[in-house]
C-alpha cells in the first residue's frame, strides 16, 4: 500500500505544494484508488495535480467524519463518478459558536451526486484495507466534551461526533491506522481496529489525534503508544506541536507534511 500526504496543515521548505488547515490522503492499494478525506478546499486536486496523481479515478472517497475540513473539498469532486464511504450522520448538520462547520450536502444531495455506501459497520475495501465504521468509546480520558453541536429534529444537540471514523491496512506483520481528527479517540480507534481485524499489533498511526494541551488525554495517550510499542507516529493536522514535542521525548513521531509518502 502507499499512501501520500495530498492536504496538511504543514508543507516541507522546497516542496512547493499548498497547505491549509486540513487532512486529505490518497490511498493505493491492490490496485485501487483511495482517497481518505478532501481537505477544506480546492487544493487536494492543485497538489495531486502537481505530484501527477489522477484523481478522476478514484474507487473510493472515505469521509471521516462530517467537519467542514476534511469534507468541504468534495465540491471540486462533482462529475467523478466514484463511491463515497462514510458515517450516515456526516450528513447532520453541524455548527459551532453558531458558525455551520458541517458537510456541504445533505444524505439526498449525495445520494444524487455519488453512489454513496453510509455504514455504521465495517467494511472492508478490499483483503488488506477497512474502514472501520462507528468507533466504540471504550477509553476513561478521550472525548468527554461535544465539538459544537448538531441540529436534530430541529432542536439543537451537543455533537460528540459519532461519525468520526478512520482506516486500517492489515498486513502480515500488523496494523497501520489512518485517521482524520481522532474525534473518537485516537486509543479507541486502535483498540477498535485490533478488535476488526483480529491483531493486537500496532505498526503505525498517521493523522490528526486532536490534543492540543499536556492535559490528562493527552499524558494517557503518550502511555498507551509506549504500552503499544508503535513503531512509527505520524501525528499531524490537530496535533500541536507541545504535544508532538512531548510525544517525542519517548516515542517515534515523525515529521508530516503535504508530498509526504509513505510505502507499507
Amino acid at each position: 500500500m502507499k499512501l501520500t500526504v495530498l492536504v496538511d496543515n504543514n508543507t516541507y521548505i522546497d516542496q512547493y505544494y499548498l497547505g491549509e488547515p486540513g487532512v486529505s490522503f490518497y490511498i493505493e492499494s491492490q490496485n485501487q484508488k483511495v482517497l481518505f478525506d478532501t481537505g477544506y478546499s480546492h487544493i487536494f486536486k492543485e497538489n495531486a495535480k502537481k505530484m501527477g496523481i489522477d484523481l478522476t479515478t478514484l474507487d473510493y472517497v472515505v469521509l471521516s467524519h462530517g467537519h467542514n475540513d476534511h469534507t468541504l473539498g468534495l465540491i471540486h469532486l462533482e462529475g467523478v463518478k466514484t463511491t463515497i464511504l462514510t458515517h450516515p450522520d456526516i450528513c447532520i448538520p453541524k455548527y459551532k459558536n453558531e458558525a455551520y462547520i458541517g458537510a456541504p450536502y445533505s444524505k439526498s444531495e449525495f445520494e444524487q451526486k455519488w453512489n454513496c455506501n453510509f455504514t455504521k459497520e465495517p467494511y472492508w475495501i478490499n483483503s488488506e484495507l477497512v474502514y472501520l465504521g462507528e468507533i466504540p468509546r471504550v477509553t476513561s480520558f478521550e472525548n468527554k466534551e461535544p465539538i459544537g453541536y448538531q441540529i436534530m429534529d430541529n432542536q439543537k444537540v451537543d455533537d460528540y461526533v459519532y461519525d468520526d471514523s478512520a482506516l486500517v491496512y492489515k498486513t502480515r506483520e500488523g496494523l497501520y491506522v489512518i485517521t482524520g481528527c481522532s474525534h473518537s479517540g485516537i486509543c479507541n480507534i486502535v483498540e477498535y481496529a485490533k478488535k476488526v481485524c483480529n491483531d493486537t499489533r500496532i505498526l503505525g498511526v498517521i493523522g490528526g489525534f486532536h490534543m492540543f494541551d499536556l492535559n490528562e488525554q493527552s499524558m494517557n495517550t503518550i502511555a498507551y503508544f509506549k504500552e503499544n510499542q508503535i513503531a512509527e507516529l505520524y501525528p499531524c493536522h490537530c496535533v500541536s506541536l507541545k504535544v508532538k514535542a512531548e510525544m517525542m521525548k519517548s516515542l517515534p513521531v515523525h515529521e508530516v507534511g503535504v508530498g509526504l509518502q509513505i510505502e507499507w
